[in-house]
């Protein structure tokens, strides 16, 4: 986990305030807890976010990507996914590799795109997430909605301070 993920910096603001950043960060929080929980109430917080930022027509297609994306990358049942609560000021090993993900497809980063995919699922469930995440992506790329890159070398540090390079 990252400590202090959310802090501001006194440069350029806050990371993970960023929308874009929040949208992919604060929408994974929300649909994972939905299907942990059972309950609609953190899809229906996810909802206020994302209609509040990209208004509701783009709201709702942006949640159905994210909600395959989310669908696809939770399938392995040996591997539940990992979140922090929504609004937590920390973030996880997975958290850190799906904003790595998302942020590899919007800037063509295909070495990231590996590295957080291999550390995400196993291989042969690799293809098939890859593509979620680039249809995730490409949907807030439509929006306006672009995340910073995160490089290589930075994955790579998650990976290995996480102890683990895959799930499995």
């Amino acid at each position: 986990m990252l400590h202090g993920a959310g802090d501001c910096d006194g440069a350029g603001g806050c990371y993970f305030e960023r929308p874009a950043e929040k949208l992919v960060l604060e929408g994974y929080r929300h649909w994972t807890a939905g299907y942990d929980t059972g309950s609609v109430v953190p899809w229906e917080m996810a909802w206020g976010l994302y209609s509040d930022i990209l208004g509701g027509a783009d709201a709702r297609i942006a949640l159905a990507q994210l909600s395959y994306f989310i669908r696809t990358l939770g399938r392995c049942v040996h591997c539940p996914l990992r979140a922090f609560p929504f609004g937590a000021r920390h973030i996880c090993r997975d958290e850190c590799l799906t904003l790595g993900l998302v942020a590899a497809n919007q800037h063509r980063d295909e070495r990231s795109a590996e590295l957080c995919l291999g550390g995400l699922v196993c291989p042969p469930r690799a293809r098939e997430v890859g593509e979620a995440a680039a249809d995730f992506a490409s949907a807030l790329s439509g929006f306006g909605q672009r995340l910073l890159p995160i490089p290589p070398g930075a994955i790579e540090d998650i990976l290995m301070r996480s102890g683990r390079r895959t799930v499995h």
